[in-house]
């Protein structure tokens, strides 16, 4: 049976169970999408609270963190998504993802309405990649490729 989760804390209890494991073994994100047979992005989205797996993705993934089954049906439950607690993300990181969305938001908005009309881009029906590359002028850069169904606005 499908079961939603309402209570975020349990998820991130969770999470910092999983990680600490993920720590303690040595695994990377790729290692633990491997056992589940789902992609990296989307395992690791949902080991840290905001996708729920199919049954035997989390029995494997559990299985390989050495999380009980009480975990294993967590990692099962519909999440509550989006919940970063405290607003404004203070990780450097995380911020820099949000100060792009508050430089480029309206332009990303502007563009795609121009593009598709009204409507919006599904984070439920999305796909995301994060790849390293050599930078040209030195360094790297990363490449990240953000993937949603258009979804237009239908009156009614």
């Amino acid at each position: 049976m499908i079961h939603a989760q309402f209570d975020p804390t349990a998820r991130e209890r969770l999470a910092v169970l999983a990680v600490e494991a993920k720590t303690r073994k040595d695994l990377s994100w790729q290692q633990i999408a491997d056992a589940a047979g789902l992609s990296v992005a989307f395992v690791t989205a949902a080991v840290l609270g905001q996708h729920a797996l199919p049954e035997p993705a989390a029995k494997a993934v559990a299985a390989l963190l050495d999380l009980d089954d009480e975990a294993a049906a967590l990692l099962r439950t519909i999440p509550t998504r989006g919940s970063i607690p405290g607003g404004i993300p203070t990780d450097p990181t995380i911020y820099r993802f949000h100060e792009m969305l508050l430089v480029y938001g309206t332009t990303l908005k502007a563009l795609v309405h121009e593009q598709f009309g009204d409507g919006i881009i599904s984070a439920i029906n999305f796909k995301l990649d994060v790849k390293k590359v050599a930078d040209p002028e030195g360094g790297e850069r990363a490449v990240i490729t953000l993937d949603g169904k258009y979804l237009p606005t239908k009156p009614f």
